[in-house]
């Protein structure tokens, strides 16, 4: 990897939400699909770090990458998870509490 690459990647954070409407077994429909994508991000070598709340119905990914590649993996996630959860995702720097934390 050239330094050029290195310098331009950046730590995402990318936040999902079960939606109101959806139940426990509309999950299910998507497992698979995430896993598939997730098993492809570490196919090519790069490392996620992901977890869920407390509540049950929120988690949270962190992962480096370039902002096409983030943007690429997030738009397949956010397709996968259509009309199931709410999904966004913001760069590390533009949460101020996980910013002081990497301190």
């Amino acid at each position: 990897m050239s330094q050029l690459e290195t310098v331009s990647k950046k730590t995402w954070v990318l936040v999902s939400a079960l939606k109101e409407n959806s139940q426990g077994q509309d999950l299910q429909r998507i497992v698979s699909q995430i896993s598939d994508l997730i098993d492809e991000w570490h196919i090519q070598g790069k490392i996620m770090w992901s977890g869920g709340f407390d509540d049950n119905k929120t988690a949270m990914t962190i992962f480096d990458a370039t902002q096409e590649e983030a943007k690429t993996f997030f738009s397949k996630y956010d397709k996968a998870c259509s009309g199931i959860l709410g999904c966004y995702l913001y760069q590390w720097d533009a949460m101020p509490l996980l910013s002081l934390l990497s301190k």
